[in-house]
């Protein structure tokens, strides 16, 4: 999608993104979405419920990545009716990008298998290869109910998702196929087996099972994990792979992010490099972590501001059936990272 600055993009502008569905809701009008290449295009013709589905779980992904980087300088800030959804941000090749090229890859595979499952898509439903034996290491089971046809969301999101990098050859095409791979095999990588057990008064001598992704959650935490431990890489030089790009570290496998330019700092307000600053963030006194006052503030210092918030306490539980409260009224310090000191830095151009 977008591709980074320098040799990467000449003009120095952010795409438009097919992330731009999950913005337009119930309306997705294949026409309306800008950026879409032709094959994407001709997908959201053919398959309008598909893309219903992926507009609906463009929420989930987005709200996951601000959930994983809620404490961090760059907190996955969305801009509104913007197209990029990201901003200038995207345009870096940066661990940021590819955390967000993981996640959102992640967040279509799980939205459309779990539209498959529920019945609500012409194309597909249950994984229609989860039948007769097989067992486990409790024993033999019985495949019944229905499996999440994880294989189809993979195949769907891969020729989706991936059509728009593979109408280039660069570091950042390479760079956001690597990474969107990674997001499309992590939801697979949670997969759990769920069994109904039948037999006398519910013992287990037969059992019923089928295959069930597990929570978005897992597959963000994973991702995040990932991200910190994402690997700088260069392309090489006959344009088909990576190296890394500090020859003292380990070369990255298929299952870690990559990325190839160094993240911002993300302290300032920067138009060009799309980042928002950290004035005004909630920060946390005594961290030391990143939600910390003295990183998150990049040294500026904080403002301290005093609230009154009310709160459930003294819960009591009576019979039968409720539990009551009583209103507790607490003071708390919110602390807030100060501006710079020289405003013009906060448009720094």
């Amino acid at each position: 999608m977008q591709h980074g600055p320098g040799s990467f993009q000449s003009d120095n502008e952010v795409d438009s993104s097919w992330w731009y569905i999950g913005a337009l809701g119930a309306r997705v009008i294949c026409d309306n979405i800008p950026g879409l290449v032709n094959k994407q295009r001709q997908l959201c013709q053919r398959h309008p419920d598909i893309m219903q589905s992926i507009g609906e779980g463009a929420m989930e992904w987005i709200h996951e990545c601000q959930h994983q980087f809620r404490h961090h300088r760059w907190n996955c800030s969305t801009l509104d009716r913007d197209h990029t959804v990201f901003g200038r941000v995207m345009l870096r090749s940066s661990r940021e990008a590819a955390f967000v090229y993981a996640i959102s890859s992640a967040g279509v595979v799980y939205a459309i298998t779990q539209a498959c499952s529920q019945g609500e898509l012409k194309i597909c439903n249950c994984d229609p290869h989860k039948r007769g034996r097989a067992s486990d290491d409790r024993g033999n089971f019985d495949w019944g109910g229905c499996s999440d046809n994880v294989n189809y969301g993979i195949k769907f999101a891969k020729a989706f998702v991936d059509a728009r990098e593979r109408t280039v050859r660069d570091a950042r095409a390479l760079m956001n196929l690597h990474n969107n791979r990674c997001g499309r095999t992590a939801v697979k990588r949670f997969m759990k087996l769920e069994c109904k057990c039948h037999g006398v008064s519910g013992s287990c001598t037969l059992r019923t099972c089928w295959l069930a992704m597990s929570d978005f959650r897992k597959t963000g935490d994973y991702l995040r994990k990932k991200y910190n431990g994402a690997v700088e890489v260069t392309m090489n030089q006959d344009g088909t792979g990576f190296a890394v790009a500090d020859k003292n570290r380990r070369r990255a496998t298929k299952n870690d992010l990559v990325y190839v330019e160094n993240s911002p700092n993300y302290c300032l307000r920067d138009k060009v490099a799309g980042s928002l600053g950290t004035s005004g963030r909630v920060c946390n006194k005594s961290s030391r972590g990143t939600d910390g006052c003295e990183v998150m503030c990049c040294g500026r210092g904080y403002d301290t501001t005093r609230i009154k918030r009310v709160t459930k306490c003294e819960c009591k539980f009576k019979w039968c059936c409720t539990v009551e409260c009583k209103d507790c009224e607490e003071t708390v310090d919110i602390h807030t990272c100060k501006a710079p000191k020289r405003a013009d830095w906060l448009d720094h151009t």
